[in-house]
């Protein structure tokens, strides 16, 4: 997750340049025959397209340009702040005072004053679906932060985090507290097993702190699920930067299992291998090191027996990529699909979705607390077919503001894979129900939306899907994070703060 950055608002001066920027028409072409607003993109292209995607201007309105993301990049570029508001350029600048105002002058010419709403291909039915709303007795003495919800498919019992109170909570199936254990940080994912001797596991991904900042305080840590309640923990790794997940996986193949980690970081993050060694203890190798990395996949995606990796990364250059095993303790690096760094990309899965053998990518983008705090009619739900050798082609989007989590699965048992979705930054002002979604896969590629009347019950920043009745069916698990991230200045939060989950159960069976 990209939490909030706090930045400086400065007030930009065009001194000596002669830029009519109101007679062009936003976006228009003819803007381009100005040779100051040609020399802008162009500059632009240097600068910024040498760091990530190029974002084209229309992806912003001006103001957002203007005051907000264009003075958050200038540190980037070695421009340096001063107290009258402006960026001036210093020793190490790679870009004069000049060029930085045409480089401006580009965006703030071409980009609309407002960005247009998107058009909702189906309009959601507001309805239950096959669903039936369960939740636990809320807790008035405690205000829900939840970071995480996990279906503990071994010992049939749910388990979550709070930011507040840097837990582990465990519930059983009637959500009832059964046990919590106190953590030195929240949770963001947890992973279930059996240890040597049979006894369950779990191991949860604390992420150290949610501040937008270098500090390295993350922890994977074990923990006995054996008995009535959470006990004896033990320490796999710390100093992680801000770790979002860990995944098993024996990447050397000499038996002993190993963990992926993605430390989404800040500045400073990366995708790591702790490398189990025979005294058990582990080595820490970096197999990228790029801030950003967000959710892992593990499989043998080139069925050359050896695990590999498919890995998003959600900060400055956002995109999927593929790590091949080379067999020699290294990866080959290749990139599936790259977005622009206003996308604010939230997650992926892996998924054949239209049944012809091989994965396609279910992703999601709609993180908005950064510098961009606008509604983005780009973000929301899309599906990416594998023409094969991941070769990919979008083939459907869904419009959701905010969008934060995709999942699939067969909820309907009807043979095909549905959809279920949350989006953190929804539209609560105007388009609350988006957001939980329910997408039924009516025939191939094509979703009926169903809005689940939840959204006054909290505001969801994590999901699970298992089965967590042991009914047969796909039930759905959500986290409310009640409090803070408010981006829409006139909103009034209208969801229950004290609710921490709440569960959908799947009524197909």
């Amino acid at each position: 997750m990209r939490t909030i950055k706090r930045f400086f608002f400065p007030v930009y001066s065009f001194v000596g340049l002669v830029i009519a920027v109101g007679s062009c028409h936003s976006g228009s072409n003819s803007a381009l025959d100005n040779p100051i607003i040609a020399e802008g993109k162009t500059l632009a292209e240097k600068h910024c397209g040498s760091c990530h995607v190029l974002p084209s201007p229309e992806l912003l309105d001006k103001e957002t340009w203007v005051k907000s993301v264009l003075p958050a990049m200038a540190s980037n570029l070695g421009l340096e702040a001063y107290t009258d508001g402006n960026y001036y350029a210093g020793p190490k600048s790679a870009i004069s005072f000049e060029n930085w105002q045409k480089l401006i002058a580009y965006y703030e010419t071409l980009a609309p004053p407002k960005l247009k709403g998107a058009d909702v291909p189906v309009e959601p039915t507001s309805d239950w679906a096959i669903f039936s709303l369960e939740k636990p007795q809320a807790d008035i003495s405690k205000t829900a932060m939840t970071t995480m919800v996990a279906i503990d498919t071994i010992g049939h019992r749910l388990y979550s985090s709070d930011a507040f109170r840097s837990d582990i909570t465990q519930w059983n199936q009637q959500l009832q507290v059964t046990g919590s254990k106190q953590l030195q940080s929240a949770a963001a994912q947890a992973t279930f097993f059996r240890d040597k001797s049979g006894t369950e596991q779990g191991l949860f991904t604390c992420m150290g702190t949610m501040r937008a900042a270098d500090i390295s305080r993350g922890e994977l840590i074990t923990m006995s699920l054996a008995g009535k309640q959470p006990a004896d923990t033990s320490i796999i790794a710390s100093g992680l930067p801000r770790p979002l997940q860990s995944v098993a996986a024996d990447l050397n193949k000499d038996g002993l299992m190993d963990w992926v980690v993605s430390g989404f970081g800040h500045l400073q993050g990366g995708l790591y291998w702790l490398k189990q060694q025979p005294n058990h203890s582990y080595t820490k190798v970096s197999i990228r090191e790029v801030a950003g990395a967000i959710q892992t996949t593990v499989g043998d995606y080139n069925a050359d027996g050896w695990p590999d990796l498919v890995v998003l990364f959600a900060h400055a250059d956002e995109g999927i990529w593929l790590f091949l095993n080379d067999k020699k303790g290294g990866f080959v690096e290749r990139n599936l699909l790259r977005f622009p760094s206003v996308y604010g990309s939230t997650s992926f899965q892996l998924v054949d979705l239209n049944k012809d053998g091989r994965l396609d990518i279910l992703y999601t983008c709609g993180d908005n607390s950064d510098y961009s705090k606008i509604m983005k009619p780009y973000h929301g739900l899309y599906i990416y077919l594998n023409e094969g050798d991941f070769r990919l082609k979008q083939a459907y989007f869904y419009p959701i503001n905010g969008c934060t989590k995709a999942m699939a699965s067969d909820f309907d048992q009807d043979g095909d894979l549905d959809i279920a979705t949350i989006a953190f930054f929804a539209d609560f002002l105007h388009n609350p129900a988006e957001s939980f979604q329910y997408f039924e896969q009516q025939k191939p590629l094509a979703f009926r939306p169903h809005a689940l009347p939840i959204h006054t019950y909290g505001r969801w920043i994590c999901m699970d899907v298992n089965d967590v009745d042991q009914d047969g069916d796909a039930d759905v698990v959500l986290g409310n994070f009640s409090q803070t991230f408010i981006i829409q200045k006139e909103l009034k939060p209208a969801w229950d703060t004290h609710l921490p989950l709440i569960v959908l159960k799947n009524k197909t069976k």
